[in-house]
């Protein structure tokens, strides 16, 4: 048998096992084997009766005295099992179990392995595990996430007859492992399914984890082109940002100022840059962004601006209108809702290079786009696109430059193990004559208070965002919804004119809607998150968080910075439907910092890093065991190895790496994840 082979290779899967096992994502013999296990269960010391605790999982032998059927009509009848050992008596219960009445036998030993119950000596197992006592499995035994029509003995055999007929052949270079003082491949994946003792689980899981870091750092590191011959660009220098950063009316930040200087060095280098400008809202990326176009651009080449949304590519639009316009600099907009003859138009000028810089969306990329001769890649709020999409949009030039931005701040703890591939520039200022924005509280018999403050806001000609959690109300789920809300505003508040907007509305729709309040013609925006990122409206200074409870950290914070974007000073109003204590510690956090970092490192704390690692999207396969916050120290160690080894074999193809580098390819192949 082979790894490579079908999952029907092993022995007793048929059709029907192997459609249950492709179910669990499990096509091949290698996939049974790397399907680790989501905890243990420690069989390896039988308990005596008289010792078992109220909530303990326990082992037990024990003689069974009594079978008894309980009430109910055939598959649902329960049945009660009253066994015995030298130290005492417990009962076993099992529901449902009409199937079970001939699995027992009075007289006769059996394993009983489950959770206890214990109520004044009254012990209970509620559907536990069992076994004739001379054939129950010991030792410590995997469980795993199963789907229907595979049970834990059956997943267990399947995983033992899989590693034992396969033999897993080593997936890190030699060098590494003995440099490390890692155990073999197949030694960890035995002692990871079925440990032998504490010891050597920890070694195996060590191996695992440490080779899930060092493939990742690989990847990305190889994706970045630091090594080797690289990525070679062409060398821009102009002295056009200095002309542009001269122009506005207002200083830059230190911030800023650091991050433009580390953006034009990179320019300046014959290597092509590939940077990831990381900046909380209203840090002020657009500004650095624009510098770095008009180098650009004063050195002949032109420039693309990629936003995820029409509204947003339309206000970059008009921003970059605004501030290159002066310099001479000429800019195009380019959307999938232009006519045939607009696209055509601003088509011809790009080709041509009449259009220095253009802006807009997923079309940017499409094949029809030519460019004379492209220097720089902008992609915004980086998460939204896919490694795969700023590929297409670099491959439109010769190696154009990269610059990637998002306002979603992620901790600083992650940034190494997140972005190995791109070098990082933070904007960890706001600009001066921000205010703050202050963010309260509101229970739900409060919230009439966040509404007065609304309509006061209103009434001195400011606008608002009403944000709900769901679409349309629904009797399954208690939450507000921003239909129901909107209906709601309007009769109680008919003087002040209201518009909704969700995600289920045409692009059309929502694009007139958001036209609208941008134009100050609508006062009060009631939404879903739809709004959370790409919405710039400086005269909106309130925003009311509906069932507040039902949002994360760092999806409130992006909300919250739809306000606060203009001179005048803002609210963001949470109200909570429930107040839990995560929700209460997620408000008051909120309330008590308008740093994004800060949210971050809490909202990490609180969720973990799953959220951080969904911005990757096709960046990022999942990670099984590794968790880059509890095992940081270890994701630096693997990173620190995967840089030695690719700095004494840039290609990785020596004799010694090549079958290292033919997996690292076969698991992160473009187009699904990263490029190499």
């Amino acid at each position: 048998m082979n790894l490579s082979d079908p999952v029907t290779a092993i022995k007793g899967i048929g059709p029907k096992k192997a459609e249950s096992l492709q179910k669990l994502g499990l096509f091949t013999v290698e996939d049974v084997t790397a399907r680790f296990p989501r905890s243990y269960e420690d069989r390896r010391n039988p308990k005596a009766i008289a010792s078992l605790k109220d909530g303990d999982r326990a082992l037990v032998r024990a003689k069974v005295v009594l079978i008894t059927k309980g009430r109910g009509f055939g598959r649902n009848r329960t049945l009660r099992i009253l066994a015995e050992d030298s130290t005492g008596r417990m009962e076993a219960l099992y529901f449902h179990a009409a199937y079970l009445e001939k699995a027992f036998r009075q007289g006769s030993e059996y394993a009983f392995f489950g959770k206890v119950k214990n109520e004044n000596g009254r012990i209970t197992m509620f559907q536990p595990d069992f076994a004739i006592a001379e054939n129950e499995e010991e030792g410590i035994l995997p469980v795993y996430s199963l789907s229907k029509g595979i049970s834990q003995k059956e997943m267990r055999r399947i995983v033992k007859d899989a590693l034992s007929a396969a033999e897993p052949s080593e997936t890190l270079p030699l060098s590494v492992i003995k440099r490390e003082g890692l155990c073999s491949r197949s030694y960890a994946l035995n002692n990871i399914h079925f440990p032998q003792d504490e010891t050597k689980y920890k070694e195996a899981r060590y191996r695992l984890i440490f080779e899930e870091f060092f493939y990742l750092r690989s990847a990305l590191m190889l994706s970045k082109n630091r090594f080797g011959a690289g990525r070679e660009g062409r060398s821009v220098r102009s002295g056009w940002a200095d002309r542009f950063i001269d122009r506005l009316p207002y200083p830059l930040t230190e911030a800023q100022r650091r991050s433009v200087e580390e953006i034009l060095g990179d320019m300046a280098d014959k290597k092509a840059m590939n940077r990831l400008l990381q900046g909380d809202v209203g840090s002020g990326k657009t500004a650095v962004a624009m510098a770095a176009l008009a180098e650009a651009c004063g050195a002949g080449f032109q420039g693309a601006f990629m936003a995820p949304t029409e509204i947003l590519a339309k206000q970059h639009y008009a921003t970059l209108t605004r501030e290159l316009g002066p310099l001479g600099i000429t800019v195009d907009l380019l959307l999938g809702s232009q006519t045939a003859a607009e696209r055509k138009a601003v088509l011809t000028r790009l080709a041509s290079g009449q259009t220095q810089v253009v802006a807009g969306t997923h079309a940017v990329i499409s094949e029809k786009v030519a460019f004379q001769n492209l220097g720089l890649v902008i992609t915004d709020e980086q998460h939204r696109f896919g490694v795969n999409q700023r590929k297409k949009l670099s491959e439109k030039g010769e190696n154009p430059d990269v610059l990637v931005m998002t306002a979603t701040p992620i901790p600083r703890t992650l940034a190494v193990v997140l972005y190995a591939d791109l070098d990082v520039s933070v904007l960890d200022q706001l600009p001066p004559g921000r205010r703050p924005i202050q963010t309260r509280q509101y229970t739900e018999q409060s919230r009439k208070e966040a509404y007065r403050l609304l309509l006061q806001q209103v009434e001195e000609g400011r606008q608002a965002y009403i944000v709900a959690p769901f679409i349309e109300d629904s009797e399954s789920v208690d939450g507000r919804s921003a239909e129901g809300l909107y209906e709601e505003f309007r009769k109680e508040y008919p003087q002040v004119s209201c518009a909704l907007l969700h995600g289920a509305m045409k692009q059309n729709e929502k694009d007139a809607v958001m036209e609208k309040f941008a134009a100050g013609q609508v006062s009060v925006l009631i939404s879903t998150v739809v709004i959370e990122v790409g919405i710039d409206v400086p005269n909106a200074t309130v925003m009311i968080v509906e069932n507040a409870e039902r949002f994360g950290l760092a999806q409130l914070h992006q909300l919250r910075g739809r306000v606060g974007r203009g001179a005048h000073q803002s609210f963001c109003l949470l109200v909570l439907g429930e107040s839990t204590d995560v929700a209460k510690e997620r408000a008051a956090t909120m309330c008590e910092t308008t740093d994004g970092f800060v949210i971050a490192e809490k909202d990490l704390s609180m969720r973990g890093p799953g959220e951080f690692f969904g911005f990757r999207q096709h960046g990022l396969p999942q990670l099984a065991l590794a968790d880059p916050v509890r095992h940081m120290d270890l994701a630096r160690k693997a990173g620190d190895s995967a840089m030695a080894l690719l700095a004494a074999d840039p290609g990785l193809q020596s004799a010694e790496n090549s079958d290292f580098y033919a997996r690292l390819k076969d698991k992160y192949v473009d187009p699904q994840v990263l490029i190499l």
